[in-house]
């Protein structure tokens, strides 16, 4: 779902961003692609976890991060129900409003509380239902909180061991991916380092390459059909 608030929250930021910067580029979730001339990107989901804003569930945020020369270097998510803001900058750590945060320091998957999150396309989360399925078993509990950057966040800030979901976007991991490297974090996908449209995986640098193994063996997922490309 995409509300006036996803379009008129975007729109408030560009224009603040442009009016500073206007040799900036600019992506975002609900308006299309601006191509500046500097080196400067900003990459913005104006609110994420739309369905939760519209339900009137307590999770969603506004996320932006800043790619300099195709470099991630720095980035906010403002949990605004809960009024917290994740801050991080390139060899600068991270904090949560004002204070520093760390990934957990859970040493067994078999411990871990893990985060995910669905398709709205319904083929799609049958395949992520499957996943789940397959991997449950082997961790502490599974939770579903609606906003992958706060899901993020709370690997950032410990409150979850890891996370992973399928068909992220750029917007939806770009700042968080920042928050949980500088809090000590590991970010990657299925096959290597770095957060992805296939995967996401985040998690604490004990569990992760266990946790991104298990996804890979258990990964339910359609190449085709997904057509993440």
């Amino acid at each position: 779902m995409v509300t006036e608030v996803d379009k008129a929250t975007e729109l408030l930021i560009r224009e603040l961003i442009l009016a500073a910067r206007p040799d900036d580029s600019i992506i975002g979730e609900e308006g299309d692609d601006l191509n500046g001339s500097s080196e400067v990107q900003w990459v913005v989901d104006p609110i994420d976890g739309t369905t939760n804003f519209v339900y009137g569930i307590p999770c969603y945020a506004v996320s932006i991060a800043v790619r300099i020369a195709g470099v991630t270097s720095a980035a906010t998510v403002f949990d605004i129900p809960n009024q917290e803001i994740f801050t991080a900058a390139l060899g600068q750590g991270s904090k949560c409003n004002g204070k520093s945060i760390a990934v957990s320091q859970t040493a067994n998957l078999s411990d871990a509380l893990i985060g995910t999150g669905f398709s709205y396309d319904p083929d799609r989360r049958v395949r992520q239902s499957l996943t789940l399925s397959r991997i449950v078993s082997r961790i502490r509990d599974v939770r579903r909180a609606g906003a992958a950057s706060v899901d993020l966040c709370w690997v950032a800030c410990g409150r979850l061991d890891g996370f992973y979901e399928q068909a992220l976007f750029p917007w939806d991991f770009a700042a968080a991916e920042l928050i949980i490297k500088e809090a000590g974090g590991v970010v990657g996908n299925t096959s290597g380092i770095g957060a992805s449209r296939t995967m996401t995986i985040a998690a604490n640098s004990t569990i992760f390459n266990e946790l991104q193994s298990m996804l890979k063996d258990g990964l339910e997922f359609d190449e085709a059909a997904d057509n993440l490309d």
